[in-house]
């Protein structure tokens, strides 16, 4: 698969203006997760959760909010688009740098609506993202990913690892997110 393409045809990957932010209310956030990664005993390992959300983590307006501040403070915000300009997933990179051995950037937000993942539409949400970043001359991509099982997978399976430099606020802000780069 190349860069933008996804196994869904006929879709659209184009930046999020501000005006469009509210689109992300359409989507359908939900997830079930069994298994996710959890320190027990210093030790990272899987664990049984048995869990749905079924709402957006942290709440809509979290999202929306967060999305928008992205594109007004000159970060950048990803679309996938169906035929109807329905909002399929979108991804957002925050511009703020940081980092004291490398120059990370924030990948704040990828979500893809539940009807649409496993099609490829993420990776070329994060792949879109990293060629802004290259743009910025930013060397890492930073993620604080929720820690179900299937999220960590798809990090994973793009080329994303442990980070190398932990963001101790980013980190602070919730433990159990696993904390990831992505190499320019």
């Amino acid at each position: 698969m190349k860069l933008g393409e996804s196994l869904v045809e006929n879709i659209v990957y184009r930046k999020i203006t501000a005006r469009e932010c509210e689109q992300i209310n359409e989507m359908n956030p939900s997830q079930y997760i069994g298994k996710a990664w959890r320190e027990v005993d210093g030790k990272r390992q899987l664990v049984e959760i048995n869990y749905q959300d079924s709402d957006w983590p942290n709440e809509y307006e979290y999202h929306y909010n967060n999305l928008r501040n992205s594109i007004l403070n000159e970060g950048v915000a990803w679309g996938a688009f169906d035929n109807n300009d329905r909002l399929l997933g979108f991804a957002t990179v925050n511009r703020n740098f940081f980092g004291k051995k490398f120059n990370y950037v924030l990948l704040d937000q990828l979500f893809i609506t539940l009807e649409h993942r496993g099609k490829g539409i993420g990776k070329s949400l994060f792949m879109l993202c990293v060629e802004t970043i290259k743009e910025w001359n930013a060397q890492k991509i930073y993620i604080c990913a929720g820690s179900a099982e299937e999220t960590i997978a798809f990090y994973f399976a793009i080329g994303c690892r442990e980070a190398l430099e932990i963001n101790k606020s980013l980190y602070e802000s919730d433990p159990r997110d696993y904390q990831l780069e992505f190499s320019i």
